[in-house]
C-alpha cells in the first residue's frame, strides 16, 4: 500500500477509537459561509429597513383588509341599547362574536360563558352591569381594579366590542351551573 494514498488519521483517540482527518466538502464550506452572508442582508431588509415588511405586518394588513369588508354592510355599531338587543338575535354575527369570546374570554369566563376565574355571565347576577349598555363599557375599559382586563388594545374594531357585548347579553338567561357563586346583585331583564 502507498503510504501517501492512506488516509490521513488524527493523532488523537476516544476509547481506543482513532478517527479519520476529513476535512469538510467544499460545497458545503461555500453553503455554510454564504448563508452568514445572506443572514446579514436578511436582517439588515426586516430589521432595520421601512416598517411593513414582515409576515405579521402582512397578517395585519389582510386581516384589516377582511374586518373592512365584514363591517362594510353594517358600518359602524353603536353601543346602544337598540343595538345591542337586535345584534344578540342575528345568528350571523353572533357566530363571529362567539369566535371573539372564545379567543380572548373563555379563559376566565368558561366556554359557555359559564364561569371559571371570571363571574358566571349567564346568570341574573351581575357586579358591574346595571344595563345591557354597561357591557360594551366593561369589555372595552375592564373591571375590578384589573380582575377584568382591558380589551382596547386587544379588539381591532368598535364593533368587536357591541358584537362581544351583543354575545355576552345573548348568554343571560341560560343559568349553566358554574363552579363560582352567584356574585353581585341580580339586574333586571334587559
Amino acid at each position: 500500500m502507498n503510504h501517501d494514498s492512506a488516509p490521513l488519521l488524527s493523532d488523537h483517540a476516544y476509547d481506543g477509537i482513532q478517527e479519520y482527518d476529513n476535512p469538510l466538502p467544499g460545497w458545503w464550506s461555500f453553503l455554510f459561509a454564504m448563508t452568514f452572508v445572506f443572514s446579514i442582508f436578511y436582517w439588515i431588509y426586516f430589521h432595520l429597513g421601512t416598517e411593513g415588511r414582515t409576515i405579521q405586518d402582512e397578517h395585519d394588513r389582510y386581516a384589516a383588509q377582511i374586518i373592512a369588508r365584514r363591517f362594510g354592510e353594517i358600518g359602524t355599531l353603536a353601543p346602544t341599547r337598540e343595538v345591542l338587543m337586535a345584534y344578540k338575535d342575528e345568528s350571523k354575527w353572533m357566530v363571529y362574536a362567539q369566535a371573539l369570546f372564545q379567543q380572548h374570554c373563555a379563559s376566565c369566563h368558561g366556554a359557555q360563558g359559564q364561569g371559571n376565574v371570571g363571574p358566571n355571565l349567564t346568570d341574573d347576577y351581575w357586579k358591574n352591569v346595571n344595563k345591557i349598555e354597561d357591557l360594551v363599557r366593561v369589555i372595552e375599559n375592564g373591571a375590578a381594579n384589573g380582575a377584568m382586563p382591558s380589551f382596547r388594545n386587544r379588539l381591532s374594531h368598535v364593533n368587536d366590542f357591541v358584537l362581544v357585548a351583543a354575545y355576552v347579553a345573548s348568554l343571560r338567561g341560560q343559568d349553566l351551573p358554574s363552579p363560582r357563586p352567584q356574585e353581585g346583585k341580580e339586574i333586571p331583564p334587559w
